[in-house]
């Protein structure tokens, strides 16, 4: 729904009474505008997509006995939508193959935006990976200062015994 209001934006100031917008106009075709207003164009997604919704809540269908005709209104305009969806992302294809002929640094800028962004991305998972990785390398080491602690200090029965022991005296050899 906000790329269709952008776009409506877009086609109000491609049309309107200010001069950026008649450059604007000029600059990218009279097809642009007359396009928008077009089949295939954001007014005719959204009924689309309008009608794709009505017909899942529509009463004809949820009082109807045949599934067989609810299937096929609900496919008839799930289709719809889906071949006017290709003809709107073929016309701004088209646009986008014109402005990369016509301006190709602003496509080198986009690009360069993009890759910046991607960089930014993987910095960040970078580091909440190496935060994760001091994690755990810091429970290893916590674990093995305890593993070292019991082996210097022995525990159990047999060491109480064997400390007993080595406290009494050895008999005397009787000659």
């Amino acid at each position: 729904m906000v790329l269709l209001s952008l776009l409506r934006l877009f086609a109000v100031e491609l049309g309107g009474r200010q001069p950026v917008a008649r450059a604007a106009l000029r600059e990218t075709g009279p097809g642009l505008a007359a396009a928008l207003r077009s089949p295939g164009g954001p007014d005719e997604l959204e009924a689309s997509f309008e009608a794709c919704f009505a017909s899942l809540v529509s009463q004809d269908y949820v009082n109807g006995t045949d599934q067989e005709e609810i299937r096929t209104g609900v496919d008839q305009c799930i289709q719809k939508f889906l071949d006017v969806a290709r003809q709107t992302e073929c016309f701004f294809l088209q646009k986008r193959l014109q402005l990369s002929v016509q301006k190709p640094e602003q496509v080198i800028k986009e690009d360069v935006s993009e890759l910046r962004n991607e960089l930014q991305r993987k910095e960040a998972l970078i580091q909440k990976h190496l935060a994760k990785l001091r994690h755990w390398q810091q429970v290893l080491e916590d674990i093995s200062v305890q593993h070292k602690k019991p082996a210097e200090m022995p525990q159990g029965p047999l060491v109480y015994l064997e400390q007993a022991s080595a406290t009494i005296p050895a008999p005397m050899k009787q000659t």
